[in-house]
């Protein structure tokens, strides 16, 4: 006689904790060891859990399965320890997987949850690490996701890959030696801190030679004033002159030419060149006071 889905004896609050919070008993080796306490589940008891998931939305018998299989998701986030995160956080990770795996999941089909969770957990863990390895993703697509996992478990010890080397994984993974490659430079790079961690340092850290010193406040309002000035500014300090000082200065300043030459102007205006240049200097004065004033 199989026992019954409610032998899975264990205190709800306990386990809301162990669900949430791999570290919520004190330490993962004795949430460890709690979960893999807890009885497995035969064939039919799955099945009948399975059925009052799907038909009934039974919160009891979904959490009875994700009770089962938390041993499964310890073992498969062992899998990926090597990437410098916390085991606990990998076991929390993959225990959402198996959440959405139970409520997927269809007994009809004939295939074990544990078969059909597999996938979940490792979808889950598998975004983890991609969002959290570096604070910059080295992988966003699905494809550069599988090529991500599949190269740091190809890569020999981690060192360089030589040309053939590439040609060989690309081969065995049904993708372009160009591809390998870029990943692999991707994943050798190393994260550097924008600022300084001491006072000591400042002038050598990025931020110091990386900012963008044009988009400082200041230097947007000087620009900002340069154009008003080239602008509203200039055409309104022409108006104050009289018409021969503002052609003098418009043929001298605003010309795409380069601008007359006194010697030209007083030829044109039938003057010598020094009244030329003193009516040009008068004519600034007065655009200057204008300006000024505005």
């Amino acid at each position: 006689m199989t026992s019954s889905p409610q032998s899975l004896a264990m205190p709800s609050n306990a386990l809301v904790m162990a669900i949430a919070n791999p570290g919520a008993l004190g330490t993962i080796e004795a949430y460890i060891s709690a979960v893999n306490r807890l009885p497995m589940l035969t064939r039919e008891q799955e099945v009948d859990l399975g059925t009052k998931v799907r038909d009934e939305t039974d919160l009891d018998a979904a959490r009875q399965l994700i009770l089962s299989h938390l041993r499964l998701v310890v073992s498969i986030s062992r899998q990926y320890l090597g990437y410098g995160l916390a085991h606990a956080d990998l076991i929390q990770e993959g225990n959402v997987g198996l959440m959405k795996a139970v409520k997927r999941f269809d007994p009809d089909r004939g295939v074990r949850l544990v078969s059909f969770a597999v996938h979940w957990i490792k979808a889950e863990i598998h975004e983890y690490i991609v969002r959290n390895w570096r604070m910059v993703k080295v992988a966003t697509t699905k494809a550069q996701r599988k090529l991500f996992f599949n190269l740091r478990r190809m890569r020999p010890d981690g060192t360089t890959l030589n040309p053939e080397q590439i040609r060989a994984i690309a081969g065995e993974l049904n993708v372009r030696p160009e591809d390998v490659s870029e990943m692999e430079v991707r994943m050798s790079g190393h994260e550097m801190a924008l600022e300084s961690p001491s006072d000591d340092d400042e002038s050598f850290a990025p931020i110091s030679y990386l900012s963008d010193e044009a988009q400082e406040p200041s230097q947007v309002l000087e620009r900002r004033s340069y154009d008003d000035l080239q602008g509203a500014g200039l055409a309104s300090a022409l108006q104050v002159l009289d018409v021969r000082s503002r052609s003098i200065v418009e043929a001298r300043w605003l010309r795409d030419d380069g601008g007359a030459t006194l010697h030209e102007l007083a030829a044109k205006l039938g003057v010598s060149a020094e009244r030329v240049r003193q009516i040009e200097a008068a004519a600034l004065k007065k655009m200057r006071q204008a300006l000024a004033a505005a």
